[in-house]
């Protein structure tokens, strides 16, 4: 094999885990020591300090100045008793990863001296450049200021010798350019919404939280094969390479025996997650060879974001020492499973109530219900909203491909309460109930928590799955901010149950009962929709036309997805819950058309540059030593017997012609579509153009280059091949 390739592959033969040792004590001994959390706060802070944080942290509540520069000496003292001399404010910008900028706490004293120091105004907010992060116009690059300001409800955190500081990012003019801030807004207006509702079931709840426990795939590559694939380091998925004989099909991989080297990374990566207060609890193998998940405890929403944006960096620092790559395209390698980041979300109350999890008497189901069916409905009116939340140029190749959701919206229930909420649809009338059917009713939501003790049935195959105590939004890309799609569930939830209230308040100023208006509104609801629901195989062509026939939406491409963020309705929905601005909202539109754009452009610039600088001059040169093959044969067989000899060689060197010309002439037309598309100015048609005009040759080039590499010697095949990069451990 070539030079670079065997180096690369002997390298990673030669690997030996790197041995961990866990902690003394088990997890509980060290399990968020380098989280400024509630016993840190306790101890370097004064109780009106401490009492001043949880306020801030629980209702939002405003913090004097005076009262930050306290909070900041503690978290300083605390934080210099970790080793750490310097700070930072941690935000989300709308890059998809995260942005940090260092600061020493030093600062230099007159007569040549210097002390440490950190007050109020270092922590409450910092000025980074606003112009050189996405923000789809809102700022000019001669306009670079903006802000970051400290989020109170997630803890401070040290990672090596810094103190990071959790923070929203805004512009000058207060514009959101970051993942977290719309959440919290969505997060709060669904607090408020949520506790409305939950006032005519118990008077108790005061707050309600949304909660979120992600489950995290990823790929684990050798680093020294990882950087002998250009395609792989640049645009991280592999752009060609055939299939391998063994894949996924033995279905051997799945839940299977991890390797030792694997094994010491996760060890490693959850030695570090736990030490910042990450509750990763799971670990396995995945289904695709090299394949993997982690998943943690589940938490309030804006906690999970960040703890998931924070293992995301853990992983690729840690990958690194263990000389892995960890990949999170959501399809790096083509013929095997790609990789999501399954967001189960549920709402939790001050008294401990899961509004997800049915209860033990028909009045604690009626409130399950309202939940579970004003979510159902907040999910059929805004299925294209929540599609376009999860459009990607790499969850692409994923959604309706066989492994994961397909593109259409759809929920699922389970036969179960698929009968619940029929029987519901049937025996509420319009009008007052009988009181006869009234009991039969309430004794069969009673039964509820029974019947659900045998639904351990799962639809894997449903974008939108009830897995029996919260909804799994399963269709989420690996590689995605968990904030933007939960920033979308929160607030189109927020708004319906807002209508759910007006309209059951309605009922009752008409006269009508309670608990029968509230029956009678999710009656309405149940029906309005129902075309949503689905129990059968997403991945089945007989749903793609039973879904056309129930007039439901099947974007495939980013480009169309990504078209309702501008619809007026879904811009009035984030206007009206407080959100989004229209401004805001058409920034985001720009910045995901604009990201599209740029990703297909690198993919097609990488493969021009593989496919004419290295796949072709190899396919010529052992093309070349075919010919010279064929010349000697010649020459010691004669013409009579070479006809039949020599026929495989001649064959072989007429299909490499034939693939090099179609190489070559499939980049040459892929470039000049590409140049037509950067000459378009606006954004939304870039993107249609990359879509339809640039991409499609993509898969025709990557066809001639992996017929190649079955026909040129494979010691003459100058990248790592895919029995090479998912096997090799």
């Amino acid at each position: 094999m070539s030079r670079i390739r065997f180096s690369a592959v002997e390298e990673s033969m030669n690997r030996t885990p790197l041995v961990i040792e866990t902690p003394k004590g088990g997890v509980t001994a060290y399990f968020g020591e380098n989280v400024f959390g509630l016993d840190a706060m306790r101890q370097f802070l004064s109780e009106e300090a401490f009492e001043s944080v949880e306020a801030a942290s629980v209702s939002g509540a405003r913090l004097d100045r005076k009262m930050a520069d306290q909070i900041a000496a503690g978290m300083k003292a605390w934080a210099i008793s970790k080793g750490a001399n310097h700070y930072t404010h941690w935000f989300q910008p709308l890059t998809g990863s995260t942005a940090e900028k260092h600061d020493a706490f030093f600062e230099p004293i007159p007569g040549g001296r210097a002390i440490e120091r950190f007050g109020g105004n270092q922590l409450v907010q910092q000025e980074p450049d606003a112009s050189s992060f996405p923000n789809g116009g809102i700022r000019n690059t001669f306009e670079a200021r903006g802000y970051t300001a400290w989020d109170p409800s997630s803890p401070a955190f040290i990672i090596g010798d810094t103190l990071c500081i959790p923070t929203i990012f805004v512009s000058y003019t207060g514009e959101a350019l970051d993942f977290k801030t719309p959440l919290m807004r969505a997060l709060s207006a669904l607090d408020n919404a949520a506790v409305e509702v939950c006032q005519y079931f118990d008077k108790n709840v005061t707050k309600v939280s949304a909660t979120l426990g992600w489950e995290q795939e990823y790929f684990l590559v050798d680093e020294a094969l990882h950087n002998a694939r250009p395609d792989l380091a640049i645009s991280g998925r592999t752009l060609f390479g055939a299939a391998p004989a063994k894949g996924q099909q033995l279905e051997d991989h799945y839940f299977g025996s991890i390797p030792d080297r694997v094994t010491s990374f996760m060890r490693d990566l959850e030695i570090e997650a736990h030490k910042l207060g990450i509750p990763i609890k799971t670990r396995h193998n995945e289904v695709a060879p090299n394949q993997f998940e982690c998943a943690p405890v589940y938490e309030e929403i804006n906690i999970a974001v960040d703890h998931n944006q924070l293992l995301v960096d853990l992983m690729h620092r840690i990958g690194r020492r263990h000389n892995f790559r960890v990949l999170l395209h959501e399809k790096p390698f083509a013929g095997v499973n790609g990789s999501g980041k399954h967001n189960n979300w549920s709402l939790a109350t001050n008294t401990g109530k899961n509004l997800l999890s049915p209860g033990k008497t028909p009045k604690t189901n009626m409130q399950f219900l309202t939940f579970f069916i004003n979510t159902i409905k907040a999910f059929h009116d805004n299925a294209d909203l929540l599609r376009a939340t999860i459009a990607s140029a790499g969850n692409d190749h994923r959604l309706g491909a066989n492994e994961a959701p397909p593109a259409i919206m759809s929920v699922f229930l389970g036969t179960q309460l698929s009968a619940v909420l029929d029987e519901l649809e049937e025996k509420v009338k319009a009008g007052k109930m009988t009181t006869e059917e009234k009991t039969a009713l309430k004794l069969n939501i009673g039964k509820i928590p029974d019947i659900l003790l045998d639904n351990t049935d799962r639809n894997r195959t449903s974008p939108f799955a009830f897995t029996g105590n919260k909804f799994e939004f399963r269709a989420v890309g690996s590689s995605a901010n968990c904030a933007g799609p939960m920033t979308v569930l929160n607030t189109i939830m927020a708004d319906q149950l807002e209508k759910f209230k007006a309209e059951v308040d309605k009922q009752i100023d008409k006269g009508m009962d309670k608990d029968e208006a509230i029956l009678k509104v999710l009656r309405e609801y149940i029906v309005a929709s129902k075309r949503i629901r689905f129990e059968g195989n997403g991945y089945g062509e007989e749903w793609v036309k039973e879904a056309k026939k129930r007039g439901l939406n099947n974007f495939k491409t980013t480009p169309e997805a990504l078209e309702a963020w501008m619809r007026k309705d879904f811009v009035q929905l984030f206007e009206r819950n407080g959100v989004l601005s229209e401004r805001e909202q058409h920034a985001r539109y720009e910045i995901y058309l604009e990201t599209y754009v740029k990703k297909i452009q690198i993919e097609g610039r990488v493969l021009g540059d593989l496919a004419v600088n290295h796949i072709i001059p190899t396919a010529l040169q052992y093309q070349n030593m075919l010919i010279n093959n064929v010349r000697g044969l010649k020459e010691v067989l004669g013409a009579s017997e070479f006809k039949k000899a020599g026929a495989i060689q001649l064959e072989m060197i007429s299909e490499i012609s034939e693939r090099v010309a179609n190489i070559k002439n499939g980049v040459d037309a892929m470039t000049e579509e590409r140049k037509k598309a950067n000459n378009i100015d606006d954004w939304q048609k870039k993107a249609y153009a990359y879509c339809n005009k640039v991409k499609p040759y993509f898969d025709q080039i990557r066809e001639n280059i992996d017929k190649l590499e079955m026909i040129v010697a494979d010691e003459a095949w100058p990248f790592p091949k895919y029995r090479e990069l998912l096997f090799t451990k």
